[in-house]
């Protein structure tokens, strides 16, 4: 029998496990023995990877990072208002995830209910909330946003619990093309930002503080 060909890449590895799982559904039982059935040793899976969690952290990374530089080297791009640039990338991310979608489901049900982020998301979550941090301070430059000061700090996580919302929308999504995560994706999105912009209470607080500087009210106020 021909011995197999040695698995060296990154990319190599993610394949064979993608493949594994998916036919098998479950991880395999031990390194020593997913190595030996792909034709390498230990050194060469640890070379790359340090447990099959790693394996999966880094296809959901590599996914989130491939979204992002798509987006990203958009022309238009750089004039997209931050709202623009999150439902561009939200939009990109379903795009890509469709060409994994079982290792999706399976990754995802392997996470089962958890309190708070799945461990496999780890990765995701520190660049996501690194692109929503440059979309949010852009928004608040350019006075797109409102500049709340005991809530500006936590518009990163609402735009994490709205990744969390349009992920689990789109794995329960049976719609012909996903076309219901897509009007999910726009409501969603539109509705947090809507809630991130000035509105009609923040121009009561800035009055009433201007009020309280400029307009005689902080001697006249009784409490």
């Amino acid at each position: 029998m021909a011995k197999k060909k040695s698995l060296i890449s990154a990319e190599e590895l993610q394949n064979a496990y993608v493949d594994y799982v998916l036919t098998q559904g479950h991880m395999p039982k031990s390194v020593y023995v997913f190595a030996k059935e792909n034709g390498m040793s230990e050194d060469e899976f640890y070379n790359h990877f340090g447990s099959f969690e790693g394996i999966e952290q880094s296809i959901w990374t590599d996914l989130c990072r491939k979204a992002l530089t798509e987006v990203e080297n958009q022309e238009i791009w750089s004039q997209y208002s931050s709202r623009e640039k999150a439902l561009a990338f939200f939009y990109a991310l379903i795009e890509l995830l469709k060409s994994k979608r079982s290792f999706v489901l399976y990754s995802l049900k392997q996470s089962g209910p958890k309190i708070g982020s799945p461990s496999v998301l780890k990765g995701v979550k520190t660049i996501f909330e690194d692109f929503a941090t440059g979309i949010i301070n852009q928004g608040l430059e350019q006075g797109e946003l409102a500049d709340r000061k005991f809530f500006t700090s936590k518009y990163k996580d609402a735009l994490w619990m709205q990744f969390g919302f349009i992920l689990n929308f789109w794995a329960k999504d049976s719609s012909a093309g996903f076309e219901k995560t897509d009007e999910a994706i726009e409501k969603g999105v539109n509705v947090t930002f809507d809630l991130f912009e000035k509105s009609a209470l923040d121009s009561i607080l800035d009055y009433g503080k201007f009020m309280m500087n400029n307009g005689g009210m902080k001697q006249n106020m009784k409490f």
